[in-house]
C-alpha cells in the first residue's frame, strides 16, 4: 500500500455522543468494521478506527465527544507542515478553529480550519515514523 501524497484526502472522523449507535449505523449500511484506536485508548480517549469490507488499512474513525462538542463529520487533508497549512489558509481568508502541533506519542499534528465560507475541515502529519 502506498502512502497519500500532501494534498490528498486521506481521513475522515465522524464526531458524536453515542459512538456505539454510530458504528452501528455506519457499520449496517456500509458492511465498515471498527477498532479501538490503540494510541487514542492509551491517552483515555475513546476512538474507534473505520476499516471498509476489502481494504487492508483504516480510512477514518469515530470519535467519542462525550458531548463536548456538536456532533459533525469532518474530512482531512494530509499535509506536511499543519503549522505553514494554517497560515497559508488564514492568508487566503480562512481561520483556525483549534490545532494540535504538540501531540501526544503516536498521534498526529492536526487542525481544524474553516474554510472563506465557513465550512470546517481538518488537516493533518501522520506521527514519525
Amino acid at each position: 500500500m502506498t502512502s497519500p501524497a500532501p494534498g490528498t484526502l486521506a481521513w475522515f472522523e465522524v464526531a458524536t455522543s453515542d459512538p456505539d449507535g454510530a458504528q452501528k449505523f455506519y457499520g449496517e449500511l456500509f458492511n465498515w468494521s471498527f477498532a479501538a484506536d490503540p494510541a487514542a485508548a492509551a491517552g483515555g480517549m475513546d476512538y474507534r478506527n473505520i476499516t471498509a469490507s476489502g481494504a487492508d488499512a483504516p480510512m477514518g474513525g469515530i470519535a467519542n465527544t462525550g458531548g463536548q462538542q456538536p456532533d459533525h463529520a469532518v474530512f482531512y487533508i494530509l499535509v506536511a507542515d499543519v503549522a505553514a497549512t494554517c497560515t497559508a489558509a488564514e492568508g487566503l481568508g480562512g481561520s483556525v478553529v483549534s490545532k494540535q502541533l504538540e501531540p501526544g506519542p503516536g498521534g498526529p499534528k492536526f487542525a481544524y480550519l474553516r474554510d472563506p465560507a465557513g465550512n470546517l475541515f481538518g488537516v493533518f502529519s501522520p506521527p514519525a515514523a
